[in-house]
């Protein structure tokens, strides 16, 4: 089979995210990053087998930004790529895809239009996201595109999973319901449980934790999303870095009546909370797990706080699955958080979910199976590759117009 080279692109407001893959094969080219666009000192690093390419240099805008990028795909030395047409196509990390789209798609003017609408659900990012597409369009006009959206993985949530106990006026004007995010984690650590204990989608049920700065829980059944801990916006769930995650929403208009502004409480609800605001320390796990075999106090009820919760939602969730057949961490703290994982499933044996605790330690980062053989549950490890995941989706609309599957 035919090699076909796919560059997947991920644009936030100031940076940009690329990687080239070779499909069929998966294999990681090389990949690189363009960081304070907009600003006078802008970066671009790129690495790759054949060498890092990196400068320094005003990058004013995003089309700037696309420009260096293909400059350091095609750098005699050190480039990716000897031509711009060996790009076969075009991946695309779009955040928000509203109710619209259920698996990723091939960018027209209706997609297009698509991600537009729904800046308002999703204001921080679908900008960015579709001043990469528009900007990539312009550099390879001749080049198919796909948009692979977080939400779009958690479109088979039942109503009753994704209405929230408003007003139904509510969802109806104004599209307020759970749509979750981190979809395309969940989907690809999903898959890649399923190889790694031999079992088929059809007749499995997962809970995956995707735990990083910010995290999630997704209930998968027989292969689709049934529930998952993000809602309307990613603050819903989980404790995460910096993020408050669930509360009760009077503590809102408590607040509200305190003289604090909408905009100050969303800065404190995103920013200044989760881990970071509960212990006054830090977001990153690894200073709040130093802190915390210090004897700091703060630390520790944070780090219980913040497995407590994990575990709430997991127990929610295999309440729900009847069974559950795999437990997946995986993220920055799900795959490396040794110690967080022996907190999470210190309770979970009622469940059936057995760690095994000697397995995790010595298992540490590694991709793995860390459950006690007699464990009804299989607990895996795994890296997330959302990049990848995006870069298989692009292949097989592009070149096979096959439908997304897990």
């Amino acid at each position: 089979m035919k090699s076909k080279k796919i560059l997947v692109i991920n644009c936030g407001s100031s940076s940009l995210k690329y990687e080239v893959y070779a499909m069929p094969s998966r294999e990681s080219l090389g990949k690189g990053l363009v960081e304070r666009i907009g600003e006078e000192k802008g970066r671009i690093e790129q690495t790759a087998p054949q060498g890092v390419f990196e400068r320094i240099t005003p990058i004013l805008n995003h089309k700037q930004a696309m420009e260096l990028v293909m400059e350091a795909l095609l750098d005699a030395d050190t480039g990716i790529l000897k031509s711009i047409k060996e790009i076969g196509g075009v991946g695309h990390r779009v955040v928000h895809g509203g109710e619209k789209y259920a698996q990723s798609v091939i960018i027209d003017t209706d997609v297009l239009q698509a991600i537009e609408e729904n800046i308002e659900l999703a204001p921080l990012h679908n900008p960015a996201n579709l001043t990469g597409i528009r900007e990539t369009m312009a550099a390879l006009p001749d080049v198919q595109q796909v948009a692979v959206f977080d939400t779009a993985f958690h479109q088979t949530l039942k109503p009753e999973n994704y209405l929230y106990g408003l007003p139904r006026e509510m969802y109806e004007k104004y599209r307020i319901r759970r749509y979750g995010f981190h979809g395309t984690s969940h989907r690809f650590v999903a898959s890649e449980a399923l190889k790694l204990v031999k079992r088929s989608p059809e007749n499995t049920n997962i809970i995956s934790c995707h735990l990083g700065n910010g995290a999630s829980v997704t209930a998968i059944e027989n292969g689709i999303s049934v529930d998952t801990s993000m809602g309307f916006t990613p603050l819903e769930g989980l404790i995460m870095g910096t993020r408050c995650g669930d509360m009760d929403p009077s503590i809102i208009t408590f607040l509200i009546d305190k003289g604090y502004t909408a905009s100050q409480l969303n800065t404190i609800m995103n920013k200044k909370s989760g881990l970071l605001g509960m212990s006054g320390i830090s977001n990153d796990l690894r200073d709040l797990e130093k802190a915390a075999d210090e004897g700091n106090e703060r630390a520790i009820i944070t780090l219980n706080a913040y497995a407590n919760r994990i575990r709430k939602y997991i127990g929610a969730y295999a309440a729900n699955l009847v069974k559950v057949d795999i437990l997946v961490f995986t993220g920055g703290i799900g795959q490396h958080g040794v110690k967080m994982r022996e907190r999470i499933c210190n309770r979970l044996q009622n469940l059936g979910m057995v760690l095994d605790y000697e397995g995790n330690a010595t298992n540490g980062s590694r991709p793995g199976v860390v459950s006690q053989k007699y464990s009804r549950t299989d607990i895996v490890v795994l890296p997330s590759n959302e990049e990848l995941q995006i870069a298989i989706d692009a292949y097989q609309l592009i070149f096979h117009c096959a439908a997304r599957v897990l």
